[in-house]
């Protein structure tokens, strides 16, 4: 199967949307979207798409946060939520979406990283590693240790460490750590 990923157009939005709210059981994900794309740190060029065939298949979103550091507040990046159509689930695309997405940032974007909450046995295969052995804490208590994750990007340094500070679409959408 052909994938190719690139920046979401907005006349994509509504497909988009689609296929990532399908590939969650209700968790949520349909008032993470709307609240994200209504947010102050929306930013259409950090919205990925996957397609096969011209036909919008996946979603990955990142969005502007922050690390509170030692010194003063370092712009970054966070990877949430990434969504590919259910029925296409373990074909490599949810793959190619983050790998794709992150070789865009690397070669465009100025923040020195990417954090996400997530599977530390399925994120450490693009280069993700627990942020608190890079300095870095978790904005919640409900966040375990190893699913923090942390990718630095080429400007990273390891001066900016401290804690990352979710965006407030975040928190308004209860998307935040894991539940019972």
């Amino acid at each position: 199967m052909q994938v190719t990923v690139r920046e979401m157009r907005p006349e994509e939005w509504a497909d988009a949307q689609t296929v990532c709210i399908g590939a969650f059981d209700g968790d949520g994900i349909d008032t993470l979207l709307t609240t994200l794309r209504s947010s102050w740190g929306w930013d259409d060029r950090l919205a990925f798409v996957a397609l096969t065939d011209a036909e919008v298949v996946g979603l990955v979103v990142y969005t502007p946060c922050f690390v509170d550091a030692l010194d003063r507040v370092v712009s970054v990046l966070v990877l949430s939520p990434l969504g590919v159509r259910r029925d296409l689930h373990g074909q490599g695309i949810g793959s190619a979406l983050v790998r794709g997405s992150l070789a865009e940032l690397e070669r465009t974007r100025a923040e020195p990283a990417v954090f996400l909450e997530g599977s530390p046995r399925y994120y450490p295969e693009f280069g993700f590693r627990p942020a608190s052995t890079m300095g870095f804490t978790a904005p919640s208590t409900r966040i375990p240790d190893a699913a923090c994750m942390v990718y630095p990007l080429p400007t990273y340094e390891p001066s900016v460490r401290g804690a990352l500070v979710y965006a407030d679409a975040f928190w308004r959408a209860d998307a935040v750590g894991l539940r019972e």
